[in-house]
């Protein structure tokens, strides 16, 4: 079974390996592990994502946000909202803006959805009840 000290690992393409760079490290402060000609790495929240040099991939000219996104869904609302100030200040590229979903359920979150420079989706909530974030 996986414990706090494991890392969940996940792999997305990349058309350009310094913009994913510059979007994860600099603007997202997402720490840079390691980096090579075909792919870099990073300290993605506490996971490892890498981004691997995928010229040929196609791009959604209108990407959509279901099935393919990935993110991190923030136990304290702390937490999310200093992802939001980064957001602004740092002018991170915004997918769909910050909104809240199945206000008064016990499912209720806020999520917001980022775009990186090729295309990928990334998923950012936090649920009102922690009990909800599985």
């Amino acid at each position: 079974m996986r414990n706090s000290a494991d890392a969940f690992h996940i792999a997305v393409p990349a058309h350009d390996l310094d913009a994913a760079a510059r979007f994860y490290n600099q603007l997202l402060g997402c720490p840079l592990a390691r980096r090579y000609a075909d792919r870099v790495t990073f300290d993605f929240f506490g996971d490892q994502l890498v981004c691997h040099y995928s010229p040929d991939e196609p791009v959604a000219a209108r990407p959509r946000l279901y099935p393919r996104h990935f993110g991190v869904t923030f136990r304290s609302p702390d937490d999310f909202d200093a992802l939001l100030r980064l957001v602004e200040v740092r002018k991170v590229p915004v997918f769909q803006e910050v909104r809240s979903r199945f206000e008064g359920t016990v499912e209720e979150h806020r999520t917001l959805v980022l775009i990186d420079p090729t295309g990928n989706l990334l998923e950012f909530k936090h649920y009102t009840d922690p009990r909800m974030m599985y």
